[in-house]
């Protein structure tokens, strides 16, 4: 009887949601897994797409003629039983399609068009290797091979006697350099230096090194050694001394070496977070711990010490960090302390490094794997520990579909492999502070710092007092006293401001006219460097208008404060000071994260500026002042989490300083000094924080108390977006409980992005059990009814805006 692949195709519209049956080709006797691609014919005409085989069956009699799968495009799964089942599981629990979720869990590389080519190794018989390749090196694997002879391919690809490479179009490829070897014996190559002529110093050279070295040396490293040319190579190669050949190499983003580190001594504490966190991984547990402690206190060692445990146990660890602007730092400490066996995955890494890296740890090559959001995804086996550092981060949900939590992934495989996960945190989100208390997971505690220093003192500055001392100025006076403290003494200073740019806007002092953006409902932010006006939304630019396009009139002012002001105001108030500046705009270019940190650590600078991306993670020991120069930006967003996500950051930042021995010291610049975040965040008092913010939000009804869902409905015209958002709210409030709150519908709260209108509503519940066939048909109707429109569903939003 025929066999039949269940697959899931590259459509991904509710529609084509679940898997479309398709014959295996009779030719195909080598059983097809579970995770491979294939090309299947798909609708009524010639269209063929991308697909991913779900499982395999016996044939069942039908009514219905089925397609045959039309080629295969891998020899092995590309996505292994662990993804497959999390994918299903995170397609229903994001609202998104299963094909959605399956091309987001691999490398760019992968979801292009490439080339496969099967290499023969060494153990594969001349027969077989005739009979298959002819007189080729290699054959590229096309869906035009016969079936038979693809058929065969497969087999011995899974005997481990042939290899596949890959050779990626437009957005990576394999990369390959020139190898040489020696192609006679040692006695032939000293023959043939004595029948040299004496002038024939670089042959003679050439000749030495292959009679003395037996390893194999690429072309280009050769050149360098001897100091010769790539014609004396050629030449050689003419004569039969050597063989040339391809050879696939990695990419290694991590190529600048790194210094050999050894454990650190462990405090107390450390001790007993360490022991705790292992034996769970000594005993195959899926605890949960909550590694709550304060900045400096020592994480990244009880990090790396866990790490280290899992691998002497035979398993592999998976380290997530929020950022990429803490990846360089924490990289450098995990690679310094595991070498080569660290593999790193972040949207900062070329697409042919992401692939490498990637096929490095789908190999069992790496074992242990740091990256940012998506790493979760990174295809490592037999995990004896998952690590999630600054847990409390927005920057691990995703924005767009699969609108994925990297901690609720991290949470499912930590079951899936019985190991432990760590969420470590000064500041925890509150939904896991809550969980502790409820003791779903177990809280472990760093009170103090590792180098027995006190927390940096933090000064509150009032700025409407300061503005009425003097001028309007981004620094008050007592923080200015305190950078040229820090110069004067050779010490560092970090200065945040979370609002990138030259100007927040451009208003006509005449007429009010502020200038907006034609495709949001948001204004253009002034940018000098580029000298435009610059939407950070869509990317829409434009000139500086010199009038005003409403009146006419030369008033154009420039309103609010960016890091590029800044930059420019401190430059002109500290001549001498050395000032790097590192925001979006400055860390564009790869590699831009690792070089200004460099600098800054080599004292190349006495003065970071940045956005949040230089609050977290940083560890210089020079750095003794922080200036937070206005706390007041999150807090004055219409969001339920702004007190929470200030207090973070302030928390966050302010432990940069004094990390050493040197005393540190922060400044935090407010409108709003008596808020009980800005308060709090000066005494660091997480606990009573907790308290404060979970009993308002108790009181207002919100996560953690709540479970919420955001539903979304856009379109290019703003009443069909308002019509369905409406039509919405109606049918879910029909099919909910009494119990359920719905606030809105509203328009968004930028209610017009890159020419499309949005509108919402967000539900409030605890228990909604019809709640998911609801929004999943929902999904459905809009599908059908209307094209423009778009539904999306962000399931336990991080923001309600």
């Amino acid at each position: 009887m025929s066999q039949v692949a269940e697959v899931i195709v590259d459509v991904p519209t509710m529609q084509t949601n679940t898997p479309y049956s398709y014959l295996i080709p009779a030719a195909l006797t080598t059983p097809l897994l579970p995770g491979m691609r294939v090309i299947v014919p798909f609708g009524n005409g010639s269209r063929k797409v991308q697909g991913f085989v779900w499982q395999v069956h016996e044939q069942v009699p039908t009514t219905h003629e089925l397609k045959t799968i039309d080629s295969v495009m891998d020899l092995s799964p590309v996505l292994n039983k662990e993804l497959l089942a999390m994918a299903d599981w995170l397609a229903k629990t994001t609202f998104a399609f299963t094909i959605t979720v399956l091309l987001t869990m691999l490398p760019n590389a992968l979801k292009a068009a490439y080339e496969r080519w099967a290499t023969p190794n060494s153990d594969l018989d001349p027969a077989s290797k005739k009979r298959l390749f002819g007189e080729q090196e290699k054959i590229e694997l096309t869906d035009k091979l016969p079936a038979a002879q693809l058929n065969e391919l497969m087999g011995l690809y899974r005997k481990h006697e042939i290899s596949v490479t890959y050779e990626v179009k437009s957005k990576g490829h394999v990369k390959q350099v020139t190898m040489v070897k020696p192609a006679m014996s040692v006695a032939e190559l000293q023959e043939a230096k004595q029948q040299l002529r004496i002038t024939a110093v670089k042959q003679a050279d050439l000749l030495d090194y292959l009679v003395t070295q037996t390893d194999l040396i690429s072309q280009p490293a050769l050149e360098k050694t001897l100091g010769i040319t790539s014609t004396v190579i050629k030449n050689a190669a003419e004569k039969g001394w050597l063989t040339r050949f391809q050879a696939e190499v990695y990419r290694d983003p991590l190529s600048r070496a790194v210094d050999k580190t050894r454990p650190l001594h462990l405090n107390e504490a450390q001790q007993k977070a360490v022991s705790a966190i292992c034996a769970a991984t000594d005993d195959h547990e899926d605890t949960t711990f909550l590694l709550e402690g304060v900045t400096g206190s020592g994480k990244t060692e009880v990090y790396l010490q866990a790490i280290a445990n899992a691998l002497e146990k035979g398993q592999n660890a998976l380290m997530l960090v929020p950022e990429i602007s803490l990846t360089p730092q924490i990289v450098g400490r995990v690679r310094g302390r595991f070498g080569k066996q660290v593999a790193v995955l972040h949207s900062g890494l070329s697409a042919g490094e992401r692939f490498d890296e990637w096929r490095r740890i789908d190999r069992g090559e790496a074992r242990v794997v740091v990256g940012a959001r998506s790493a979760v995804f990174a295809p490592l086996t037999n995990i004896g520990i998952i690590i999630m550092d600054e847990e409390h981060e927005a920057s691990y949900k995703q924005d767009d579909n699969p609108r994925y939590h990297a901690r609720d992934v991290a949470l499912w495989r930590s079951r899936y492999h019985h190991c432990p996960v760590v969420l470590g945190s000064a500041t925890p989100s509150l939904e896991s502070r809550a969980r502790a208390q409820k003791n779903r997971y177990q809280r472990l505690l760093l009170p103090t710092r590792v180098n027995q220093q006190a927390l940096p003192e933090a000064t509150i500055v009032d700025m409407t007092q300061e503005l009425q001392k003097h001028a309007e100025s981004t620094f008050s006076s007592p923080l200015m006293a305190a950078v040229n403290d820090r110069l004067a003494k050779g010490e560092q200073t970090l200065l945040m401001l979370n609002r990138r740019g030259y100007s927040s806007f451009v208003m006509c002092r005449d007429c009010g006219f502020v200038l907006k953006c034609p495709n949001c409902d948001i204004s253009l932010t002034l940018h000098m460097d580029s000298h435009s006006m610059k939407c950070h939304y869509c990317g829409h630019e434009e000139p500086i208008p010199q009038i005003c396009p409403n009146c006419h009139s030369h008033h154009i002012r420039y309103y609010g404060t960016g890091t590029q002001k800044v930059e420019t105001e401190l430059k002109q108030l500290l001549p001498t000071a050395r000032i790097l500046r590192m925001d979006v705009d400055t860390t564009r270019r790869k590699g831009a994260h690792e070089r200004l940190l460099r600098q800054f650590g080599n004292h190349e600078a006495d003065i970071l500026l940045g956005t949040q991306m230089i609050a977290k993670g940083l560890d210089f020991p020079d750095v003794t002042l922080v200036g937070v120069l206005n706390a007041d930006t999150a807090l004055s967003l219409p969001d339920f989490r702004s007190s929470e996500r200030t207090f973070q950051l302030l928390t966050q930042v302010s432990g940069r300083a004094g990390r050493a021995q040197k005393p540190g010291q922060v400044f935090i610049q407010t409108y709003n000094p008596e808020h009980y975040a800005i308060q709090l965040a000066k005494s660091q008092d997480y606990e009573r924080f907790f308290l404060t913010e979970m009993k308002l939000r108790h009181q207002g009804n919100y996560p953690p108390y709540y479970f919420a869902v955001k539903v979304t409905a856009s379109d290019v015209e703003e009443r069909v977006a308002a019509a369905a958002i409406h039509q919405i709210a109606a049918q879910l409030q029909a099919g909910m409980s009494q119990s359920a709150i719905v606030l809105g519908p509203t328009p968004s709260a930028i209610a017009r992005v890159n020419k499309r209108y949005y509108y919402q509503l967000v539900i409030k519940y605890k228990q909604e059990p019809q709640l998911s066939a609801l929004l999943f048909n929902l999904l459905n109707q809009a599908q059908k009814n209307r094209k423009g429109l778009q539904i999306a569903i962000d399931n336990n939003p991080m923001s309600f805006m």
